[in-house]
């Protein structure tokens, strides 16, 4: 089995990050930036956008955080972010999730301009994926597809089983693969017999936050295995995947952590440097 190394893989795109973004400030004679506004003060938020100021900084972005109370007013969001959009030097806008209740996460998310929207979350980005136009694609579907296509070159004519179908993960990633021209099942909790469809896949996406949902009966012989979740229980941290067992049948296998994690911010980078370039193009 080969265990797919996310820390690895990540540290090798921001390394080629780093030399795209030296090579764009010699061209441009200036650098993407990546401006990320955090609302209130959730430990999970805080050691996110720490994470992603220090990958960011690593590969040379110009990195901001703006940080606000949970008090804070929706429209005062929502002006600082038509601000944003108007400055040339942000090339990318993220609102770290989650938001307090009295803020409409949907305003604020249609509020970036697409072209900013580092998320991939904005209705336009999501139409252009969904109908195979070029737009930004959320991080972590971007991360798992990226991981993938180190194993497997060419992706077409396989099954690919996707668990869960939310908007962040299960509904891009399935896009992305049908790209690849995948046959592509999207599984989730009303799905009748999870365990059949599975047995059928030549790659498997666990995104459904189910603490190790896949065992090793459900997994086929040589199968690629990625396991989004994060699932934090009186064991410790462990993904969505029955790793221990499953690692006995697979032909490829993600750990948690150190598998899709890395990729996510190494991916938010890539789509800062490609919204930059998309700019400079206008």
């Amino acid at each position: 089995m080969i265990l797919i190394d996310g820390k690895k893989i990540a540290a090798e795109l921001r390394e080629e990050l780093k030399k795209e973004v030296l090579s764009l400030k010699a061209k441009h004679n200036k650098i993407p930036g990546l401006t990320v506004i955090l609302i209130g003060d959730m430990a999970p938020s805080q050691i996110y956008v720490r994470m992603k100021e220090k990958a960011a900084n690593e590969v040379g972005l110009k990195s901001e955080v703006i940080k606000y109370p949970e008090s804070v007013e929706e429209k005062t969001v929502l002006d600082k972010i038509d601000e944003l959009n108007k400055d040339e030097s942000v090339s990318g806008i993220l609102v770290q999730l989650p938001l307090p209740k009295h803020i409409d996460k949907q305003k604020v998310i249609e509020k970036i301009l697409p072209s900013k929207d580092v998320d991939g979350f904005h209705p336009m980005n999501v139409g252009n994926l969904s109908s195979g136009y070029d737009s930004s694609i959320p991080c972590t579907p971007l991360g798992c597809y990226l991981l993938i296509k180190k194993i497997e070159k060419n992706l077409s004519g396989k099954h690919a089983v996707v668990i869960g179908r939310s908007n962040l993960n299960g509904k891009p990633m399935t896009q992305l693969l049908l790209k690849e021209n995948c046959t592509v099942t999207i599984t989730h909790s009303k799905t009748k017999d999870l365990k059949t469809e599975c047995l059928r896949a030549d790659i498997i996406v666990a995104a459904v936050g189910i603490a190790e949902l896949v065992k090793a009966d459900w997994v086929k012989k040589g199968a690629i295995v990625i396991d989004v979740g994060i699932n934090k229980t009186e064991k410790g941290i462990l993904g969505d995947v029955a790793f221990k067992e499953v690692s006995k049948v697979a032909g490829a296998l993600t750990p948690v952590p150190g598998g899709v994690g890395p990729m996510t911010i190494a991916c938010l980078l890539k789509n800062t440097v490609g919204c930059f370039k998309k700019l400079q193009k206008q």
